[in-house]
């Protein structure tokens, strides 16, 4: 007999196993086995032997029962999942199901809370065309206001048209093109949503590609009911409407019908029975909470995040992959990605993601740091002309975006040179800096008409940089590294006296250095990294201050050759950090570092609107 598979997904742990038992019950009694086979797969991290041995034994010539482990998709993600209350991490497991099985064009995924009574071999023969999943209306959006106004306001999606995840028929071949997974890892690594968390994600995702298929098909506890008990395909205990927790939950019969066919009915009774008053106030305390967070998330004032702003900057990072003509992206960008996330989550911050060029040594006398000879003062002239000229050519062709400058006046204070400190994100973020250096000389003739020439606007802009990119680096911005103002670094011991005599001089005659005291540089990476004390020796030991700036990333809606948006750049400037008068050098670098680090969490939290949070538990 030559029967349709159709593959359907549940995700638990051993705690909810036993009513994925009773789910998978019911599917199986009134599934139409004449014309289908079903592959039941079950997505989970650890179930124990024997709840493995219950399913498996609902395994017949009909329904194959198949285990999926997703600790490997889960372990190098799983610090970023947001849960919250009753939800746990089983409920993001739906979206590893197209990359799971690559040779999938659909599939079916439901939660462990339902009933099924329609035979779900109709769901799965809706056809989904272009759309990225067939889904029901969410309920609670369309029939609570406070939920309504919440994904309207905060979300810029329709009451109407927000589904429920928990009944999904999922375009995996759509998923896999458009690599709805990575992109809803990058959004989660920039926007926390809190109310029905993954649910906003996919609704985002999935906004406009969305079929939507009869509301009997995810007939949720919630609200007012449909009348025609009779047409219900699919019944869903959604939040904490669950029978086998409430004597009085309504539908309740359907759940206890299947649960009794069930070798775990004792023990789902005894959860019934035993479900104490404190876990019910808690209940009753959490769905309060969620209505206060969903008012919360609508009212979130302007100083703390703009929210028309997040709902642009979503609607722009989901247009860039959804619209763009052939959906790919460069592999070697997606590898760096997947790079920072490893090195992330190991603790490596301090290591560059990307290959340097070679190190060829610096020896003695090769470096002319002061630009002493006549020759390196033309020829840093000539890089900084053409350095200008590309930078003008880049912000020209939209490849460079400035977006602003904020904190100038922060700079006031400091009469002669400084230490500038940036974050390193890109090989273009140090003409952001320079846009800042360029600005501070404007900004002190300006202020020396009325304060009597206090300031120094003679200053000039110089970068510390590898010893590698010196001696090594290929092309024209080999030419930039090697002669637009750049302190290479060594390993040469009297070359590094000569780099620290550098350092003194230029800064005493008021010149600005810009140093990145990360170590390392993280493609478009937003979160500041931890510092290393470099910088601040260098500051304490030459009483210098340190400017720290930092630079925010927001998505244009340009995208680059490689596929990805194009950055509009932000650059804050803080308040310089001066050394402490009686602090010993020791104490002067550790207070300078720790108030730099600060002040750049500060911003990362304001800008961004959520706490800084590593993937990693070395911090």
């Amino acid at each position: 007999m030559n029967r349709k598979n159709v593959p359907i997904f549940f995700a638990c742990d051993d705690n909810f196993v036993k009513f994925t038992l009773v789910a998978f019950t019911s599917l199986k009694a009134n599934a139409n086995t004449k014309d289908f086979h079903y592959d039941i797969h079950i997505l989970h991290t650890e179930i124990s032997a024997r709840m493995k041995k219950e399913l498996l034994a609902l395994g017949d010539e009909n329904f194959t029962v198949i285990f999926d482990n997703v600790k490997h998709f889960l372990s190098a993600v799983h610090h970023r999942l947001h849960v919250r209350d009753y939800y746990s991490k089983t409920t993001y497991y739906r979206l590893f199901i197209p990359d799971l099985y690559p040779e999938l064009d659909k599939a079916i995924y439901i939660d462990s809370d339902t009933i099924v009574l329609g035979d779900i071999s109709e769901l799965y023969s809706y056809e989904l065309g272009e759309n990225f999943v067939g889904a029901c209306n969410e309920q609670a959006m369309t029939q609570e206001d406070v939920f309504g106004t919440y994904v309207e306001k905060v979300m810029g999606i329709s009451r109407w048209e927000y589904f429920n995840a928990g009944v999904l028929l999922l375009n995996c071949k759509k998923f896999r093109e458009k690599k709805v997974l990575d992109k809803f890892m990058k959004l989660l690594h920039e926007y926390t949503f809190v109310v029905t968390q993954d649910e906003d994600y996919l609704n985002l995702i999935c906004k406009g590609k969305v079929l939507w298929v009869d509301n009997n098909w995810n007939m949720e506890v919630f609200g007012q009911l449909q009348p025609d008990e009779s047409k219900y395909k699919l019944i869903h205990y959604i939040m904490v409407a669950k029978p086998w927790h409430y004597e009085d939950c309504r539908l309740k019969q359907y759940f206890w019908k299947y649960a009794e066919q069930t070798t775990v009915i004792d023990e789902i009774r005894h959860e019934l029975e035993t479900y104490p008053q404190e876990k019910k106030d808690q209940d009753a305390l959490g769905a309060q909470k969620l209505v206060k967070t969903a008012i919360e998330e609508t009212n979130r004032p302007d100083n703390w995040l703009n929210r028309q702003t997040l709902i642009h900057k979503i609607g722009k990072r989901v247009r860039s992959f959804i619209e763009k003509p052939d959906g790919k992206q460069s592999e070697d960008r997606l590898r760096i990605l997947k790079k920072i996330d490893e090195y992330e989550l190991a603790g490596r911050f301090d290591e560059d993601v990307e290959a340097d060029p070679p190190t060829i040594p610096i020896v003695p006398g090769q470096v002319d740091y002061e630009q002493k000879k006549l020759s390196s003062r033309i020829k840093s002239h000539f890089a900084f002309n053409k350095a200008r000229q590309f930078l003008r050519r880049q912000e020209k062709k939209k490849k460079f975006i400035l977006k602003g400058i904020e904190g100038l006046e922060n700079v006031d204070s400091v009469e002669g040179g400084a230490f500038i400190t940036c974050n390193h994100f890109n090989a273009m973020d140090s003409f952001a800096v320079q846009s800042i250096y360029e600005e501070i000389i404007k900004r002190r003739k300006k202020l020396n008409r009325h304060n009597k020439n206090m300031y120094n606007t003679k200053s000039r802009f110089f970068r510390v940089i590898r010893e590698g990119n010196y001696t090594n680096f290929p092309g024209f911005f080999g030419m930039l590294m090697r002669n637009c103002n750049t302190l290479p670094l060594a390993a040469n011991h009297k070359v590094m006296n000569e780099f620290m005599t550098a350092l003194k001089n230029l800064t005493a005659k008021g010149d600005f250095i810009l140093i990145y005291p990360e170590q390392s540089m993280w493609w478009n990476y937003r979160k500041p990294k931890p510092l290393k004390k470099g910088t601040f020796l260098f500051a304490a030991k030459n009483n210098v201050p340190v400017i720290p700036a930092f630079i925010t990333m927001e998505d244009s809606d340009i995208i680059d050759s490689d596929g990805f948006p194009v950055q509009e750049y932000t650059i804050h400037i803080c308040k310089p950090i001066f050394c402490q008068e009686g602090f010993t050098q020791k104490e002067n670098i550790d207070y300078m570092m720790y108030v730099n680090y600060t002040m750049w969490k500060d911003v990362y939290e304001k800008v961004y609107g959520i706490p800084l949070v590593y993937e990693t538990e070395e911090l």
